[in-house]
C-alpha cells in the first residue's frame, strides 16, 4: 500500500454485506457488489474503507458508506452527482473545494452534509468525492464560496493505494 495506513482488517458477514450493498445501491441507483465477492472492512486515518476483493471501492465516513472514486468508475451510479466546468477540473482534480460558481448541474436529490462525487462536464469522469455544503436547489443558485467539501481526489493517498 501507499501512504495510506490500514489497520484492523475484516472480512464481513453477508449479511452485512447486502445490507451495505442495499444502502449503496439506494444512493447510486445502481447495484453494486454482490454478498458473492469478498468484502473487507478496515479503518484508516481518515475513515473506513470497503475493500472489495483486493481493490479499495468504498468509504463509511461518519457511518456513511459511498464508494471511492475507483468504485465510481467501476460501478457507474447516476446519483449523487454533482457537474462542474472544464475550469474546475484541475483544481479539484488536486483536492480543492468545488465552488458555487463552477457548478453547471447538480443530482436533485442532494442535501446538505450528503457525500456526493464530483464530475467534470466534458467527460463525466469522476474527479474527486466530497462532503455537500449545501442543497441541490442552493448549488443551482451558483452563489460565490464553497459547495462541496472535498475529501477523497485523483492522486491522493486512497487512490495510491490502488496502483
Amino acid at each position: 500500500m501507499a501512504d495510506i495506513m490500514i489497520r484492523k482488517r475484516k472480512r464481513m458477514r453477508s449479511k452485512e454485506v447486502k445490507a451495505l450493498s442495499s444502502e449503496l445501491e439506494g444512493i447510486f441507483g445502481v447495484p453494486v457488489f454482490s454478498e458473492e465477492e469478498p468484502v473487507d472492512m478496515a479503518e484508516s486515518s481518515d475513515f473506513s474503507v470497503i475493500f472489495v476483493g483486493g481493490d479499495i471501492y468504498g468509504i463509511v465516513k461518519d457511518g456513511k458508506p459511498f464508494l471511492t472514486i475507483r468504485g465510481i468508475m467501476k460501478y457507474k451510479p447516476e446519483g449523487r452527482y454533482v457537474t462542474v466546468d472544464m475550469g474546475a477540473v484541475p483544481f479539484v482534480a488536486n483536492g480543492a473545494d468545488v465552488m458555487g460558481p463552477g457548478i453547471l448541474e447538480t443530482d436533485p436529490s442532494i442535501s446538505e452534509g450528503d457525500l456526493v462525487w464530483i464530475r467534470d462536464v466534458k467527460n463525466g469522469a469522476p474527479l474527486a468525492v466530497g462532503i455537500a455544503l449545501r442543497s441541490a436547489g442552493e448549488m443551482g443558485e451558483k452563489a460565490p464560496g464553497k459547495a462541496v467539501k472535498t475529501i477523497h481526489f485523483v492522486g491522493d493517498k486512497l487512490w495510491k493505494a490502488g496502483e
